[in-house]
């Protein structure tokens, strides 16, 4: 027998699924949320609906989808509504619990649907705006704010926010808390400069640039929480048999869940959804939890997850279960990356950091798949991992070893042996893989036009305009990618030998 599809129908059938659901779905609308993705799903969205069902904030989510890809489908016929498997250890006890999320008010498509976007602007209540468009979705652009939609999303934030002060005459209560949660140091100041730029590029009232500097609230904040993409048909299936429905947006992920925001008493009042949580944070400075994150969980991430799914494995959890990849993510973490973050950082706060994080890596319910972490792989490399690279040359100046096979490792993952319909490929044990990168096409001209896989390292890594910086003027550290880009033998396991101030390395 089929099962039912969640939807409000469903909760008036089944009211032990979401106790109150009619009151939470009648809730205004307060915040419009550029992205769709599982993180923001599975992070901003779920604080606020605790907070609604504790009865604090009491306000919904619009969601923008501003990309082409993938459909908006699943939204509509769930009316937005979805179920969320929180699986891992808290406090020493294990959790598995499932929670339905009605935050979500409607989806709207920027490009079909951009005048309906604009008129959220009028809304009073909303002063909220979050967002996630990659590391990649907060650049300077030559854009034009009045097409429909712009193709940026600063230049949707600008037309957006140029909206809301016409609407409103420039009021000082009109102002909007801005929330970036793409994982960019300072990105609330970044996006703020590109929303300015914008508005400067394109002749805007000068009382607008006003209200901007006057009245909004541009706040860099930090999400730490490990979201997979779409859990696989195992997954799926179980949790809709024992619940007894199906849910074609479900998302799973662990317990630890941090938001981290950068903000005064008066976006912490606009915020109000942080009372429900502790794992919403706001001060004035959050640099500590970003770096411990940025380089650390994210960094490692990065550095790990071509190595291990061109080994043959699939996700974290199965890379922390082989011996050779689990001594890999532990040791460049722990030994190289920790001590070389590019920021006051405690010791053994940063290592005990790390621990933790080695934890989360080996949570068994969470099916993170590498090749997911490996999207837009070039600018995750330079933006978590060159300044600790860097980092790491002033404290010890020396190679550091487990970091060159893990850059090697991403520079023989980004060879595409196949370019179709826009897309390219590589090759793993015959078997293709998407590389979901900007710099695909880049890297396919330089795997083209190189003689050799040193030659190839040789060039990109010199290559100022990639890095902002020459990595082969670092003394020893294309010698030591090198040795991991011809020798198969080069890629065992590499072995930490402890007790020295600096690492020191034994093959």
């Amino acid at each position: 027998m089929s099962l039912p599809q969640l939807s409000p129908e469903l909760l008036d059938q089944r009211p032990d699924l979401l106790p109150n659901h009619q009151n939470l779905l009648a809730l205004p609308e307060k915040i419009i949320q550029f992205g769709t993705g599982v993180l923001l799903r599975g992070l901003p969205d779920y604080f606020v609906n605790k907070a609604n069902q504790q009865g604090i904030f009491n306000g919904r989510i619009v969601v923008v989808k501003s990309t082409n890809s993938g459909g908006t489908d699943a939204f509509a016929s769930q009316q937005n509504i979805f179920s969320h498997s929180i699986r891992g250890i808290e406090d020493g006890n294990q959790v598995d619990k499932l929670v339905i999320n009605s935050a979500i008010s409607r989806t709207i498509s920027a490009n079909s649907n951009w005048a309906e976007i604009l008129e959220c602007a009028h809304n009073a209540d909303l002063r909220i705006i979050i967002s996630n468009t990659t590391e990649v979705g907060i650049q300077l652009t030559e854009d034009n704010v009045f097409a429909s939609p712009p193709a940026s999303y600063p230049g949707k934030l600008t037309a957006y926010l140029f909206e809301r002060f016409k609407a409103f005459n420039g009021s000082a209560d009109s102002g909007m808390v801005i929330v970036p949660t793409e994982l960019i140091v300072n990105s609330g100041q970044k996006l703020r400069d590109i929303v300015f730029e914008q508005a400067r590029r394109h002749n805007l009232d000068q009382n607008f640039i006003q209200w901007l500097e006057a009245h909004n609230h541009f706040c860099s904040s930090l999400v730490d929480r490990i979201v997979p993409g779409k859990p696989d048909a195992e997954t799926v299936a179980s949790i809709s048999g024992n619940q007894g429905y199906k849910d074609d947006l479900l998302i799973v992920s662990e317990v630890y869940r941090l938001w981290a925001i950068e903000g005064s008493e008066h976006v912490r009042s606009v915020l109000s959804f942080a009372e429900a949580d502790k794992g919403v944070v706001i001060e004035p400075d959050i640099d500590l939890y970003r770096e411990l994150k940025l380089r650390l969980l994210n960094g490692t991430h990065t550095l790990a997850c071509g190595l291990c799914f061109l080994r043959g494995l699939d996700t974290v959890s199965e890379s922390m279960e082989n011996p050779e990849t689990a001594a890999f993510i532990a040791d460049v973490m722990l030994r190289e990356l920790a001590p070389a973050i590019p920021y006051p950082v405690d010791p053994v706060r940063a290592q005990e950091f790390g621990n933790q994080v080695l934890d989360r890596f080996r949570n068994p319910f969470i099916r993170h798949q590498l090749v997911d972490i490996t999207v837009q792989y070039t600018a995750k490399m330079k933006m978590r991992n060159i300044p600790t690279l860097l980092s790491y040359y002033e404290k010890f100046d020396q190679a550091p070893q487990l970091f060159a096979k893990g850059f090697a490792a991403f520079l023989k993952f980004m060879k595409p042996v196949v370019h179709k319909d826009g897309a390219y490929y590589g090759d793993r044990d015959g078997q293709p893989y998407s590389i979901r990168c900007d710099a695909a096409p880049y890297f396919d001209e330089m795997w083209k036009s190189a003689a050799s896989p040193l030659d190839l390292a040789m060039r990109v890594m010199s290559d100022i305009s990639l890095w902002d910086t020459d990595l082969t003027q670092l003394p020893g550290f294309l010698d030591a990618v090198n040795a991991h880009m011809i020798e198969p033998e080069a890629l065992e396991t590499l072995r930490i030998v402890p007790g020295a101030d600096a690492p020191k390395l034994d093959i």
